[in-house]
């Protein structure tokens, strides 16, 4: 019996670059499952003032998990769980783009700040609704409290798979370096990772990781994906996803979210 049922959000339960709002049929997919008693959750990359308004919109009052597992918040604020980036790694990393010229973001203290503003902040805003604040790349090298995440954003899949390679190279067992999007790379504490939270906040709830299902279509999901007890790969996920999951269900943008909920949770398929 699945009691946590844990989700990505873009690419997953919508496709927030195609559509400003989750279909009526995935929100009611959650809320059948929220009817049934099973916790909902989310699990995402993005910051929590990006992914509050989807949980809202979603009408589940839980612990969503953000920043890659870096924070687990309540959606009535209170903190279950927080990890951060020290100062001096983001002084390290911060420098490693800047002379690069790579775009960086910074998330301090769940504000969004970014060195220069160009087609990609663009991109990224209209994205997740949220206003990134300009600030130069000396003030980015100061923004260091409650930092759960660097992003880089770039043009390119093949770019994104450059400065992936590089960070990890240069910063080995200092960060952990995951992609979320074709164009996104994450830079998170070490350590950290979506499945690490869904576990805390399975301990937290009291149920087992037999329980738990968790779907996704990033290669940021994939750890969660490995660790929950069912996992479900979005039809639009590569086929390394796919092979690591239980299941495999449609496209986001044909609401492969829902008929997962069908088929998978109320089915008897699981």
């Amino acid at each position: 019996m699945i009691k946590l049922f844990v989700s990505d959000i873009d690419g997953t339960i919508f496709d927030s670059t195609k559509s400003k709002n989750i279909s009526a049929r995935n929100i009611a997919a959650v809320q059948k499952m929220v009817a049934a008693g099973i916790t909902v959750t989310i699990a995402t990359g993005r910051m929590y003032s990006a992914a509050l308004p989807i949980a809202k919109e979603l009408g589940v009052n839980v612990p969503i998990i953000t920043y890659d597992g870096a924070l687990i918040k309540s959606v009535a604020g209170e903190v279950l769980h927080s990890e951060f980036l020290t100062p001096e790694i983001i002084l390290e990393v911060t420098n490693f783009f800047e002379k690069k010229n790579w775009h960086l973001q910074n998330y301090s203290e769940d504000n969004l700040y970014c060195a220069f503003a160009n087609d990609l902040t663009a991109l990224y805003e209209k994205s997740i609704k949220v206003k990134c604040n300009v600030v130069g790349w000396d003030a980015m090298k100061n923004l260091t409290k409650d930092v759960c995440k660097l992003l880089a954003i770039t043009h390119s899949a093949d770019e994104t798979f450059e400065i992936i390679s590089a960070l990890r190279k240069e910063f080995a067992g200092k960060i952990e370096v995951t992609k979320s999007h074709p164009q996104f790379a994450e830079i998170i504490p070490y350590g950290v990772s979506k499945a690490a939270a869904v576990k805390i906040l399975a301990e937290k709830l009291g149920v087992e990781k037999s329980e738990v299902m968790a779907i996704g279509d990033s290669e940021n999901d994939l750890p969660m994906l490995q660790a929950a007890g069912q996992s479900v790969a979005m039809g639009n996920a590569d086929d390394r996803i796919k092979a690591a999951c239980t299941f495999v269900t449609g496209n986001c943008a044909d609401d492969g979210f829902a008929d997962a909920v069908e088929n998978f949770v109320f089915g008897g398929k699981v």
